[in-house]
């Protein structure tokens, strides 16, 4: 998994949302840098935080811990976690697990 870059969206000077591209695999190997880049992002972020997941080629059981895990962190800070560009494979495993209701999905 690789943090690709993440930046704020929209207008300077107002409470833009902040956009993470993720890529490659999201697994045993890569959740706890995964885990601590994404804390590291909410200390900067405002109202939205948007994970792009279009170049996300896998994503474990303990990848969507780590998703479940920022969101409580970052709804504790009045954050929104979204969700774009997801993947079909990655799609289905939030559907069987039923977290597909429990993010938000932007296209």
């Amino acid at each position: 998994m690789t943090a690709i870059d993440s930046a704020p969206l929209g207008e300077p000077g107002t409470a833009a949302p902040t956009l993470v591209h993720l890529s490659g695999d999201i697994d045993l190997f890569t959740t706890a840098r995964l885990r601590q880049r994404l804390i590291n992002v909410l200390g900067s972020s405002t109202g939205l935080l948007v994970l792009d997941l279009s170049q996300v080629t896998f994503c474990s059981t303990g990848g969507l811990g780590v998703l479940i895990g920022v969101q409580g962190r970052a709804r504790a800070r009045g954050i929104t976690l979204a969700l774009t560009g997801v993947p079909p494979r990655v799609a289905r495993l939030l559907q069987i697990s039923g977290l597909d209701r429990r993010f938000p999905i932007r296209t």
